[in-house]
């Protein structure tokens, strides 16, 4: 993925409509096994997805929120929140026109990478059915916690090193 291809860029409230959209596919296997009417399956998922919005928005205070673009086109979300110690991700998705492209892996690599030029540790949550546990896993992730709906998991901060050259 060449960082040329996809970029990220703040979040607005123009984005709504498609985070919303995008929100809903992350659901759409869940909804998939309800027998609702559509009208229903929309109502819910709006109801969520608002709730979640909110939630990220109140607590998550200077978090980056951001979309994920390719060519001009939004394909998907990218919610960070970096501390002097720690790299939280608080949620990715991308379209699922997107999806196993190699997208998701490059965005991770990158921000581990900068978490580690800083020696900063890093964390998630996953729930135990989505593919992208198994990305995590590669790139050093380890579940510290399962509570029965997500894994709680944790990279520790790589020993940063610092080479000292002569003058």
């Amino acid at each position: 993925m060449a960082s040329s291809e996809v970029h990220l860029r703040p979040m607005t409230d123009a984005d709504l409509a498609f985070l919303r959209t995008l929100y809903g596919t992350t659901r759409a296997g869940e909804m998939a096994m309800l027998a609702w009417d559509q009208a229903t399956l929309e109502t819910f998922l709006e109801q969520q997805f608002q709730a979640q919005h909110s939630h990220y928005q109140a607590h998550y205070a200077g978090a980056a929120f951001s979309i994920i673009e390719s060519a001009g086109e939004a394909i998907g979300r990218a919610y960070l929140l970096w501390t002097d110690s720690h790299l939280h991700i608080i949620d990715t998705a991308l379209m699922p026109a997107w999806r196993g492209r190699g997208i998701g892996t490059g965005l991770i690599r990158q921000w581990l990478a900068r978490a580690d030029r800083h020696g900063l540790s890093a964390g998630l949550h996953v729930t135990p059915h989505n593919p992208a546990l198994r990305l995590y896993q590669r790139n050093g992730f380890e579940t510290i916690e399962d509570n029965g709906l997500y894994l709680k998991m944790r990279r520790p901060a790589l020993a940063v090193v610092h080479i000292d050259r002569p003058a």
